[in-house]
């Protein structure tokens, strides 16, 4: 049973029917949508997937779609078919993420290689989604002198430029600096730097070890 699911929108019936059968042949799930707003109405699993998108459909089109997506952090990937050659449109699709845009007639390898990097690339942002909401969690606990303390020391100040920068003893700050490391769960200061970047804090680009 497949672990994800590639979801495909097209106002063309026997499309949807064609590629959800190649999908399933190919051992992935498959579900189909008549149109852009359909998919947007279904709850959708929460497992890797992505999709594939025509370019062109009544009502809201494929660009539409992938704008409508991106407002709210949908981080699907897609990837366009359409029967109309379009370089603006691809362009535009491409810059907003779209992992791959694919002309009608295409090959069934072709489009399955796309879908297979989608569902790759779906994985992946998955995983680096829950390392982030895991880095946050730990910085939630610690208190507020703690998160200066972990703001600065990724920053590569040392315990006395700390210490002279929040106004306190440098004794105080190494004992703060000692609990950030632990509530983090680092080894290092390396490691703190890089759940920083996770989380999009500034850092220092020579982070003292």
């Amino acid at each position: 049973m497949s672990d994800s699911m590639v979801y495909i929108v097209d106002d063309n019936a026997t499309v949807c029917r064609a590629l959800c059968r190649l999908m399933q042949a190919s051992g992935l799930g498959a579900m189909s949508f008549s149109s852009a707003q359909a998919f947007l109405d279904h709850r959708r699993a929460d497992e890797p997937g992505c999709l594939i998108l025509d370019m062109r459909m009544p009502g809201l089109n494929g660009l539409d779609l992938q704008t409508r997506l991106g407002e709210v952090q949908e981080t699907l990937p897609i990837v366009f078919i359409t029967g109309h050659g379009n370089v603006p449109a691809s362009v535009r699709a491409m810059k907003n993420g779209a992992v791959d845009f694919l002309q009608k007639p295409f090959g069934d390898d072709k489009l399955l290689a796309a879908v297979r990097g989608a569902l790759a690339l779906s994985r992946e942002r998955r995983a680096n989604w829950a390392i982030r909401v895991e880095i946050e969690r730990r910085v939630g606990t610690l208190t507020p002198r703690e998160r200066q303390v972990f703001e600065t020391v990724v920053k590569g100040l040392l315990n006395k430029q700390i210490a002279g920068e929040l106004g306190a003893a440098e004794k105080t700050i190494k004992i703060h600096r000692g609990r950030v490391m632990q509530k983090m769960q680092a080894s290092s200061v390396a490691d703190l730097v890089h759940m920083a970047e996770r989380i999009n804090l500034p850092t220092g680009s020579d982070p003292q070890r």
